[in-house]
């Protein structure tokens, strides 16, 4: 079983962790979407309590994965505190063995520690592993609350 670290996104194993993620969805990215467009994440988005970052270690010491999850705007209808997944990866060594579930799980249970009410996460249809993940973890479509060039569903899950 893989452990988890608090970490800035500026840390060297977040860094070169993001840096692999990006270039794997930018080979897989559709390409009648255009060209894949990576945002690096702020730092101070993802410093608790506004949010927290982690990086997934295995029993060797190697990172192997990251995920966050930070605020962002109320829920417009009804003011609930949202929380959003962001930069869930796991290297393709780690994957298969349900850690991408159990780190959305602390994910969201470090949102609900934060006020989330609301968790949302935005993915593109090309990954349909990850939508099966979200999907089965609780998630439901819902309408698109970014501009994420890069996304073509949006989900969100009550909590809290």
């Amino acid at each position: 079983m893989l452990r988890y670290r608090d970490a800035s996104v500026t840390d060297a194993d977040a860094h070169a962790l993001l840096a692999d993620y990006f270039a794997e969805r930018a080979v897989g990215f559709p390409a009648a979407q255009g060209e894949y467009r990576p945002t690096w994440p702020a730092a101070e988005q993802f410093t608790p309590p506004a949010g927290v970052f982690l990086i997934v270690v295995d029993e060797s010491g190697t990172a192997v994965g990251c995920g966050g999850v930070r605020r962002i705007q109320r829920r417009p209808e009804t003011f609930e505190v949202r929380f959003e997944v962001k930069h869930l990866w796991l290297a393709p060594a780690a994957r298969g063995g349900g850690e991408g579930r159990r780190l959305l799980a602390e994910l969201e249970r470090r949102a609900i520690e934060y006020g989330a009410q609301e968790i949302v996460l935005d993915t593109n249809a090309s990954l349909e592993a990850a939508g099966g993940l979200y999907r089965s973890s609780g998630y439901v479509e819902i309408e698109p609350y970014n501009a994420n060039p890069n996304a073509t569903n949006w989900y969100g899950k009550r909590v809290g």
